[in-house]
């Protein structure tokens, strides 16, 4: 188009009054003033056809790929939690914990903004599934904090990292999500939170050792969560010594709880061990003092449980009942300062376990994201979606609010202390969890 546009001009000049075109010095100025006339159109084809970016040299295009973010583009994060129904307590939590992380690094990383977008998973694996596939398909989002449940982990984790999007979870705690034999599907997975085997070893320490409990028995609910917490529980508690009495299955949308409860009334436990979520656990909780043989059974469960929200749910049939959680006491001084920011901001405290890891989940990634970008001097942001990966597993000693995170080579970066706590009627009372633990194994 350019040279028609010129061979045009040429053609319908006309001598300039005065003067007479003649000789090489005229014909030198004619196509000066041809040049002239076509520069602007040529400026204009020259400003639409810009060759793009050029991939700085010392960053390596693999599968995963390179982010560029514009000089004024946001930094994406992406938060894959459960935000609706009875289980929403625990996304709602972790969220805050990303946002006072946000907060602290004032909404700002490498000059550019923070964008966080949330999406819901539901604490079920077809919603999982479903949160992973919008994210992976969003080729801004750098990494991902999540998911909130294991099972949402189980059936979204490898498509986020198909798509070279790390994530970093702060409650899942599957012990199968970080097992050598995961698969490379999992690559692109961490957790700031505890794995399983510990909490589940615990139960089982204090039910044996410190109650001097010799028979249990056991509920879970199908998930992924509930189903291996109750095995390490019941694998420990024999080992020990102690006998199982029975091991019983519950659907989570289960309200009747009077036929299971009898049935493991026939074997009269000593302690009933179900680290299940809020909507069953509450309607276990209310019914078990009602049956026959169980009206002295000592009840323990585990994190899912341990929320004002359960409180509200279980009244006082909660009373006495223990918990295994992450021993408050142990995190940093930082602690109380990031407790009193999210009361400040929010209203109330902390109305669920793992606001704290996620704290540190974002820390994480910040960090990470500013070890490996690759900044031009516009402005433009370079990020090897590969190079971020490495640099989480690569994390030692992080000075995190749960205390100082080393990544394993399968991605357990926590630093775990588990604790038991017991529901007093004040805590019914006032809707508060107990801060100081009950017992602790160290």
């Amino acid at each position: 188009m350019e040279k028609v546009a010129a061979k045009k001009i040429e053609n319908t000049l006309l001598p300039l009054p005065g003067i007479e075109l003649q000789g090489k010095k005229m014909k030198f100025i004619l196509r000066l003033l041809i040049l002239m006339l076509i520069s602007p159109f040529l400026s204009i084809a020259c400003a639409t056809k810009q060759p793009p970016q050029a991939i700085p040299a010392d960053l390596v295009e693999d599968r995963s790929g390179v982010v560029r973010i514009r000089p004024n583009g946001p930094v994406h994060i992406a938060c894959w939690m459960v935000f609706q129904g009875v289980d929403a307590p625990l996304g709602i939590d972790t969220k805050r914990g990303v946002e006072i992380a946000v907060d602290e690094k004032r909404r700002r990383l490498l000059g550019h903004m923070i964008q966080i977008t949330l999406y819901d998973t539901g604490c079920k694996e077809e919603t999982g599934r479903a949160a992973a596939k919008k994210i992976a398909a969003d080729p801004t989002i750098i990494a991902a904090i999540g998911p909130s449940c294991s099972s949402e982990a189980r059936a979204g984790v490898s498509i986020l990292w198909q798509a070279g999007i790390p994530t970093v979870s702060p409650s899942n705690l599957d012990p199968r999500l970080t097992d050598p034999n995961r698969g490379d599907g999992y690559d692109g997975y961490l957790r700031t939170s505890w794995n399983d085997k510990l909490q589940g070893t615990i139960a089982a320490e204090f039910a044996y050792n410190q109650l001097k409990f010799k028979k249990a028995a056991t509920i879970h609910d199908g998930s992924p969560y509930a189903k291996y917490l109750q095995s390490v529980f019941v694998e420990t508690f024999k080992n020990l010594g102690g006998t199982i009495s029975a091991q019983e299955i519950v659907a989570p949308t289960d309200i009747n709880m009077h036929p299971v409860l009898t049935k493991i009334s026939e074997g009269q436990p000593d302690i009933i061990y179900f680290p299940i979520f809020l909507a069953a656990g509450s309607h276990i909780t209310r019914q078990v003092r009602k049956i026959s043989l169980l009206e002295n059974a000592v009840l323990i469960s585990a994190d899912s449980l341990f929320t004002p929200d359960f409180y509200r749910s279980a009244k006082e049939a909660a009373i006495g009942m223990y918990h295994t959680c992450p021993d408050l006491s142990h995190f940093r001084a930082k602690y109380s300062e990031f407790a009193y920011r999210y009361h400040e901001k929010y209203k109330e405290k902390p109305i669920a376990p793992f606001h704290a890891h996620a704290y540190d989940a974002a820390m994480m990634i910040f960090t990470a994201i500013e070890k490996v970008a690759k900044k031009d001097p516009d402005g433009t942001l370079w990020i090897d979606r590969k190079a971020l990966r490495d640099a989480l597993y690569a994390t030692r000693e992080f000075k995190g609010l749960t205390g100082d995170l080393t990544c394993t080579q399968t991605g357990d970066c926590a630093d775990p202390r588990i604790a038991i706590y017991q529901t007093t009627k004040e805590n019914i009372r006032d809707l508060k969890v107990p801060e100081r633990p009950y017992w602790k194994p160290y």
